[in-house]
């Protein structure tokens, strides 16, 4: 008994290609978009502009980039964030390390994102009569009146 057949299992329906299904992940999973929109030095000091949005995922390569001014004797720092639409905790822990190694920061331009972010770290830093809710007092970079 001889059962090889060169007829395919199952047949083939042969039907309009469906275009491609563009998959939303949701802001949980999906990574945000950072770019560096130009970056010029003045001296030791470092001036970046920031675009797009920061998150823990995505202030992966700001830390790197960060941390490589820094081998290559940048001491100060000045970002303009006029162009970042989203940033959480993620962007303020990249930031953090700098300052604590006796660096300069500075964030100037702050988009309306930035500044909800700064206003929360400073809350969370201070204790509802505005004293120092830690030890740690909020980073220079929040400004002289806690963001």
């Amino acid at each position: 008994m001889n059962t090889s057949s060169t007829a395919p299992i199952l047949s083939v329906l042969r039907t309009a290609e469906a275009p491609p299904t563009v998959h939303d992940s949701g802001a949980d999973t999906a990574p945000g978009v950072i770019l560096i929109h130009s970056c010029t030095t003045l001296g030791t000091t470092l001036v970046v502009h920031l675009a797009g949005e920061i998150d823990h995922l995505s202030a992966a390569p700001l830390r790197a980039f960060l941390a490589s001014a820094a081998d290559n004797g940048h001491t100060g720092l000045v970002l303009d964030c006029s162009r970042v639409t989203f940033c959480d905790s993620g962007f303020l822990a990249a930031l953090d390390w700098w300052p604590r190694q006796g660096r300069r920061l500075r964030l100037t331009q702050r988009s309306p994102a930035v500044e909800r972010l700064l206003r929360a770290a400073a809350a969370v830093t201070r204790a509802p009569d505005g004293s120092p809710a830690h030890r740690r007092q909020p980073p220079s970079y929040l400004g002289p009146t806690g963001y």
